[in-house]
């Protein structure tokens, strides 16, 4: 019974269960739908969260969730997420083997894929009349083309019609769209494949299938009936109806049109692939303003490449910078030359998995190897004494430094800074991009890293412009911010460290979330008090800590120094540097 209370599991009515693996499994083909899913997993968990116990949050024990999730993970690895996106063609791109096609509001296609072409005779401009299936039930899918073109909540929909050419059933997925310009579309992929190679392993090692039930699958794709597939197999009917139910139950799918639906899914998936390989970034490159500045290289006691970056004098006074777990690793221009007519040396580490830095091993604890990797730097450089500026919640780190070697640090400055949320309402209150992955690593850190995942590839996909502005959205100051074009181009640039076009930083994101900083860590902050000038810069318009969760801070450790900007928010380094710089200089002396 303790245990159960320690880790309350609280269930998702089936109804939110199953529209959210839709929204899973959608996201894991395209991830420019992952908004889709947080809006669904928000209506479906915030109720859930209400029911437990903040001091023990572990929700959505659910294995059906966890185990959809994993395997979605694992199909999102195969997404070729460096494709051309935009246009029509855009939209076929991950349909291989898969007949698909798209269809306008005037039932003419606009796009057709080879398969298509080969298997259903459509091409550009084609009728949904030249579709060659029955009359009725061409008028069945013009209509529900119609109905998912007016927006009515419903984006998905699969219809079963007969083929007039091969007399068998064809099952038609049908999927609401846009292209990059905001037409409105819908995709349609038929049934009508060809069997990738290969996919029946796919399929046994992502649902633990047999031979036989993955046989059983590709006949049901194939829209065979159970007497055909009893015939086909020789095999009685009762036995291929037992084979089914398994494979239902292995899927944890509830009828024969949703496990054909999955397997759709899956085999769009397993015709994608994702280039891992890591692109040799050797300097930092501006885009326009900005310098090219190399990074810095040392390993560590384990072997690990470790880079770094030095802004500002190379040789002048040392200042500890960690940029956010974004890895905005550089300043506007203007801030680095000022840095530089300072004197100032501003040393900024890349920490592991980002960039060139060599991720840490499974088994090793990310927080404590992050604080060791960062001395280690300070080290190399022949750092005795610097204040730290830190962005977001790196203020988890910057005091984790000072615990750590209390003599080094002269101040730590954080910019929108981030205290331990103690409240379940601190959660509540976030903005839904920040509450999707902050409640996340609270409520269902198991889930976590395909969340992560999911979201990184996303903003490789849109660029990201248009990630900054769907996780600011709501932060008019943010996006201001962000539309400066030094800000902009030092954001951008910066970021490469985190994501570029080969490589994702997503898997050291999310060991950072799911490590001491997702827990109470307020001893840590009362334990420098009086130690260490602590001063906390934050903008009311913060998505993440709004303003009566920074009134929560204050109460709570009333010692910090809290100076409040009403014209800014998370992002607010960026908008008032110099007022950041001028506060530096102070603990330089």
């Amino acid at each position: 019974m303790d245990s159960e209370r320690a880790h309350p599991h609280v269930d998702m009515s089936d109804q939110d269960r199953n529209e959210a693996i839709d929204r899973l499994y959608d996201v894991a083909l395209d991830p420019e739908r992952y908004e889709t899913l947080l809006d669904k997993w928000e209506s479906a968990v915030r109720p859930l969260r209400a029911q437990a116990d903040f001091s023990a949050p572990r929700l959505l024990d659910d294995p059906m969730i966890a185990g959809h999730f994993h395997r979605a993970g694992e199909f999102l690895d195969r997404i070729d997420v460096g494709r051309d996106g935009d246009g029509i063609q855009g939209i076929l791109a991950p349909f291989g083997k898969v007949s698909a096609f798209v269809l306008d509001d005037c039932l003419k296609v606009r796009a057709a894929n080879s398969a298509a072409t080969e298997r259903l005779s459509l091409g550009v401009n084609s009728k949904l009349t030249d579709l060659a299936v029955n009359y009725e039930d061409i008028k069945a899918i013009g209509g529900t083309v119609r109905s998912l073109l007016a927006s009515t909540g419903q984006d998905t929909a699969v219809l079963r019609v007969r083929s007039l050419t091969r007399g068998h059933f064809v099952v038609l997925r049908l999927q609401r769209c846009q292209t990059a310009g905001g037409v409105p579309l819908v995709l349609a992929a038929s049934s009508e494949v060809g069997w990738p190679e290969g996919f029946n392993d796919i399929l046994r090692r992502a649902f633990s299938l047999t031979g036989a039930e993955t046989g059983v699958v590709k006949s049901l794709v194939e829209c065979c009936s159970v007497s055909d597939i009893a015939v086909q197999r020789g095999r009685s009917i009762d036995t291929v109806r037992a084979q089914i139910k398994s494979i239902l139950s292995k899927t944890e799918t509830h009828s024969q049109v949703e496990l054909v639906r999955l397997a759709l899914s899956v085999m769009d998936m397993a015709n994608l692939t994702l280039d891992t390989q890591v692109e040799p970034r050797l300097v930092s490159k501006g885009n326009g303003s900005l310098e090219s500045i190399p990074f810095q290289s040392i390993t560590t006691p384990d072997g690990r490449r470790l880079d770094y970056l030095i802004l500002g004098a190379p040789k002048g006074i040392p200042i500890l910078f960690l940029p956010l777990d974004y890895g905005l690793v550089r300043w506007p221009a203007s801030a680095e030359a000022e840095a530089a007519k300072r004197g100032w040396r501003v040393i900024v580490p890349v920490r592991a998995g980002y960039g060139q830095s060599d991720m840490i091993a499974k088994a090793e604890n990310f927080d404590d190897a992050m604080v060791e990797d960062v001395l280690q730097i300070l080290e190399t450089e022949k750092v005795e004494r610097c204040p730290i500026i830190s962005m977001g919640s790196d203020s988890f780190y910057g005091m984790q430094l000072a615990l750590r070697r209390p003599d080094m640090f002269t101040a730590l400055i954080a910019c929108a800074g981030v205290l331990p949320m103690t409240r379940r309402e601190q959660f509540e209150r976030m903005e839904k991009w920040h509450r999707f992955i902050l409640a996340g690593a609270k409520y269902t850190p198991h889930l976590l890293p395909f969340m992560v995942k999911a979201g990184f590839l996303l903003a490789r996909k849109i660029g990201k412009r248009g990630f900054v502005h769907a996780v600011y959205g709501s932060s008019p100051a943010d996006v201001e911010t962000f539309e400066n074009p030094e800000v902009f181009e030092s954001m951008v640039t910066g970021s490469e460290v985190a994501l570029s076009t080969t490589h994702s930083a997503h898997e050291s994101f999310s060991r950072m979330l799911l490590g001491r900083q997702n827990g109470d860590w307020s001893a840590d902050v009362d334990a420098l008090k009086g130690r260490l000038p602590v001063i906390f810069m934050n903008g009311t318009d913060d998505p993440q800590v709004p303003r009566e969760s920074l009134q929560e801070f204050e109460i709570d450790h009333d010692w910090i120094d809290y100076r409040v900007y009403e014209d800014a928010g998370q992002l607010i380094f960026f908008r008032h540097w110099p007022d950041v710089l001028k506060i530096v200089e102070s603990f330089l002396k």
